[in-house]
């Protein structure tokens, strides 16, 4: 596909970098080191990508925040001279000033080991960060060759239209949304992000597509994840029922195509126009589970049945 209005083509497909890197050195208490249990070696994680890259996925999603530059270091190591489109995003701390993009940026380069991102998105919005000062230091970076594309990141659609304006005001485009989508959390579907990312030729990627883990069919009342997913409310009571009876159904479907619960709701996805989910991958296992959701193709009857068993407007 796409990616956005650019010339860049990336996979149907692509990783969430998150807890690559060495995150013991990551503050305590920071979201990458925490939320998805013991993160892999770099071995595990060179052989992610390179199962990734066999498999034709070329896309990689990371963030300056995650492990405080210890993702962004090792997507750097591990992809430098290979094909691969990378994504990043400022900032670097909750409490960055939006003055701070333009050294946080070089500092980003660096630990990638780029001349030049892809992708660059502002990682969520923030009352002290104004969106037209945001849009205008990347529309600066652009000018000056440092980044080929611009977006946002947990962004309202309200929030998408004045980036837009801004960036069409330099002669450019607003690229792509994250936030997160699946068929547990279908909020882009009526908050309006998807239809306006749609609207403005934007590609919504998608985080958290398999649900932190809930729609691979891993995890049980007796068997609850690691790290601080464990206190989530998907993996308790009634939502744990409720996940049950969705895995079942993508383990029907998966079935007569030969796939797992977790490839089916992946697939869900890559058939929804202009959505790009990034499944993290830890290792080559996961790494080659995901992929396989780009070798398959889910019926209308099969899009249909899974699109209404987890409707958000069903009474």
């Amino acid at each position: 596909m796409t990616l956005g209005q650019t010339d860049l083509r990336v996979s149907r497909l692509g990783i969430g970098a998150m807890v690559w890197g060495e995150m013991s050195a990551a503050p305590r208490f920071n979201p990458a080191r925490n939320v998805y249990g013991p993160t892999g070696s770099a071995e595990d994680q060179l052989a992610a990508l390179e199962v990734s890259l066999a498999a034709g996925v070329n896309f990689v999603d990371t963030a300056a925040m995650y492990g405080k530059g210890a993702s962004e270091r090792r997507v750097g190591e591990l992809t430098d001279g290979k094909d691969v489109v990378v994504a990043t995003k400022f900032p670097f701390g909750f409490f960055s000033r939006a003055s701070s993009l333009p050294a946080t940026l070089e500092d980003s380069l660096a630990r990638l080991r780029r001349t030049r991102i892809d992708l660059y998105q502002i990682h969520f919005p923030s009352r002290w960060m104004s969106i037209p000062t945001l849009m205008n230091l990347m529309a600066d970076a652009v000018d000056e060759g440092k980044i080929r594309a611009v977006g946002v990141s947990n962004y309202s659609a309200s929030q998408m239209r004045i980036a837009h304006i801004e960036l069409t005001r330099r002669g450019l485009a607003l690229t792509s949304n994250q936030v997160q989508y699946s068929l547990l959390h279908r909020n882009p579907e009526t908050d309006g992000v998807l239809d306006t990312c749609r609207e403005l030729g934007a590609t919504l990627i998608a985080y958290m597509p398999l649900a932190s883990g809930a729609l691979t069919g891993k995890y049980t009342a007796t068997s609850r994840p690691a790290g601080w997913r464990r206190y989530n409310s998907t993996f308790r009571g009634k939502s744990l029922v409720d996940v049950t009876r969705l895995v079942d159904l993508l383990g029907e479907i998966g079935t007569r195509h030969v796939r797992s619960p977790s490839q089916v709701a992946l697939r869900w996805l890559i058939q929804q126009d202009g959505v790009l989910p990034i499944p993290g991958a830890k290792n080559a296992t996961q790494a080659a589970q995901n992929a396989a959701a780009l070798t398959f193709t889910l019926t209308n009857d099969e899009v249909a049945a899974l699109t209404e068993a987890t409707n958000p407007t069903r009474s």
